[in-house]
């Protein structure tokens, strides 16, 4: 059986063993624990092994100190525009001051949350549907600033809030997305005709080039016809004084051949024509014969000079015809 003095040690190795483990607090990493005395706040325990006065002193609150979300739930916001959006979204936040955090505000995230919604309706009622959709970045920072400054006297920091959807009713929808094909046709429409304008305009500034290029060669052909048409007319003015010459010489055999010359070129044009399939014999066969009898008296003549050149040296000789390119062959007479 124990005796008194065995009692009375078993009592003091338990109240000693009580009292250690109502003195030695381990706060974990990441939190902080706040101390009450007589139910007032007196300090805040660091993450570690933290020494308190037993039975006077106990923990108050467990403040988590990292980063925090908190989800946003959904809600409807009426637009500056009278247009009914359903809007969600998250909360990021960090407490930096764990007394005040757990003294300034009772249910520190219903707070939160409650303080974010409200500021949603508020930031994104001031806004129109086009800037709600096209303007997200702008709508977080504001609710940050707004949100971040009334948490401020909680010990905490709103680090981030971001909208996650933003659904407009579905005749709202449908509103916009006709719309938007309206818009995207018309700018499919207004590419086509500048399209087509840009095309015209080329075309035209082609059509002109070319008539600008077309027009810079007939001029220089009719230039080149010019200047071979007044090289023939020096040519036959040539042609025609030498056998002007030669006629008032007294060679009137010179006719006879101009004559023929001509006469022989307008049968072989006829003969020639594409249109002429039939050509009857003779023409003129008389006048023909005639001029060929000019051009055989022009040879005999031209022969005979020849012949007398050495002997009459110096003289001169009239209807004399100067050489044009074909010598006519000698032939007997044409009766």
């Amino acid at each position: 059986m124990l005796g008194g003095f065995d009692i009375v040690v078993i009592a003091l190795v338990v109240l000693i063993a009580l009292v250690l483990f109502a003195s030695v607090k381990t706060v974990p990493q990441g939190h902080n624990y706040t101390i009450e005395r007589f139910g007032r706040y007196t300090k805040t325990l660091s993450p570690g092994l933290n020494i308190i006065v037993p039975f006077i002193d106990r923990v108050g609150a467990k403040m988590n100190m990292m980063e925090t979300v908190l989800d946003v739930p959904s809600q409807e916001v009426i637009t500056r525009d009278n247009a009914t959006v359903t809007v969600n979204g998250i909360t990021f936040f960090q407490v930096m001051d764990a007394p005040r955090a757990a003294y300034e505000v009772n249910f520190l995230e219903n707070a939160i949350v409650n303080l974010t919604m409200t500021n949603i309706r508020s930031v994104m009622g001031s806004m129109d549907l086009d800037e709600l959709l096209s303007n997200r970045d702008e709508i977080n920072d504001k609710l940050l600033k707004v949100v971040d400054a009334a948490a401020g006297p909680w010990g905490v920091k709103i680090t981030r809030i971001e909208i996650k959807d933003i659904d407009p009713p579905r005749n709202l929808i449908d509103s916009m997305n006709r719309q938007m094909m309206a818009e995207r046709e018309k700018r499919a429409s207004i590419l086509t005709a500048q399209g087509m304008r840009e095309s015209a305009i080329l075309k035209a500034e082609g059509e002109k080039q070319s008539q600008i290029l077309e027009a810079e060669g007939r001029r220089e052909a009719a230039f080149r016809d010019a200047e071979a048409r007044e090289r023939e007319a020096e040519a036959e003015a040539k042609a025609t004084a030498y056998v002007s010459e030669a006629i008032s010489k007294g060679g009137v055999q010179a006719i006879n051949y101009f004559v023929a010359q001509e006469y022989i070129g307008a049968l072989k044009a006829f003969a020639t024509s594409p249109n002429q399939k039939t050509l009857l014999m003779p023409v003129e066969a008389s006048a023909v014969i005639g001029a060929l009898g000019g051009i055989t008296e022009i040879a005999r003549e031209a022969f005979a000079d020849k012949d007398e050149r050495p002997v009459r040296a110096g003289s001169g000789s009239g209807g004399s015809v100067p050489f044009t390119g074909q010598r006519p062959e000698p032939s007997g007479d044409i009766s």
